[in-house]
């Protein structure tokens, strides 16, 4: 899947090469970013990154009726400390400008696509986005990884290291991250097991935002995941999937306020 996902990522890379050559590259994003890590932290533990997302391999259309502005405003209503925001055309029907379009909100957003080239950090740096997903299997070794950081960096972007098991993680800290999202899928399979979340959890390390994503749909696995010390969960399909994504988020966001006051 991750190879599928990589072809698709070449004719997008070599446009922005085309553009790069002749010092055409979209400028820098002139407005201010909200830190995407302090809102997670800020929002207390789980907080939830709200995704919007359109399609995906394993589920085919989710949601096209609802547009970024409308879920983006259902969402922030709801508490979501963050954006996650699918980028990516040919597999999940994103687009760039969806970033944009769900800037208004207010909420520090991530560019989730499957980004393996720095061009493409410059890329997003030219959007609102405040961070962007960096998945560690799609990167031959650490120096790769460190060369996505540290063009992050220059662009003042946080990155997201989303890794599947124990070699991803030792990739992922080899190389400095600091932001890391533990991700359920299998996907050879497309399937999702929470379990991936539970053995990774006793390797955080004090300092670490950790993220667990996929497969989270119900107050009680929030709650679960927060007690094993992730400070976030990152909820796209089970929202895009509802009618009304605003009050399924409600009730998950509503975890931390309940954790807060003992309820």
């Amino acid at each position: 899947m991750l190879d599928r996902f990589r072809r698709a990522q070449l004719p997008g890379i070599a446009r922005l090469r085309q553009l790069a050559e002749a010092d055409q590259l979209p400028p820098r994003h002139a407005g201010q970013r909200p830190v995407f890590s302090a809102a997670l932290r800020a929002a207390g533990a789980p907080a939830v990154i709200a995704e919007y997302k359109r399609a995906s391999p394993s589920r085919g259309v989710i949601n096209l009726a609802l547009t970024p502005e409308v879920v983006a405003k259902m969402y922030a209503e709801a508490g979501a400390a963050c954006f996650s925001v699918l980028t990516e055309e040919a597999h999940f029907q994103g687009k760039l400008s969806f970033l944009e379009d769900m800037a208004f909100a207010g909420r520090p957003m991530l560019r989730k696509d499957f980004l393996l080239d720095p061009l493409q950090v410059a890329e997003t740096a030219a959007t609102p986005a405040s961070a962007l997903l960096l998945i560690m299997r799609m990167f031959p070794g650490e120096a790769e990884v460190r060369d996505m950081l540290r063009h992050c960096a220059r662009y003042s972007l946080e990155a997201v290291c989303e890794v599947f098991d124990e070699a991803d993680l030792d990739l992922a800290r080899w190389a400095g991250a600091e932001i890391i999202q533990v991700n359920n899928r299998d996907l050879d399979r497309l399937t999702t097991d929470l379990g991936v979340s539970r053995r990774l959890a006793p390797q955080k390390q004090p300092g670490e935002i950790w993220i667990s994503a996929s497969g989270l749909d119900a107050p009680e696995q929030l709650a679960e995941m927060a007690d094993l010390g992730f400070d976030a969960v990152l909820v796209g399909t089970s929202l895009m999937s509802q009618p009304d994504p605003g009050a399924a988020l409600q009730k998950l966001t509503a975890v931390a306020k309940n954790r807060s006051t003992g309820k």
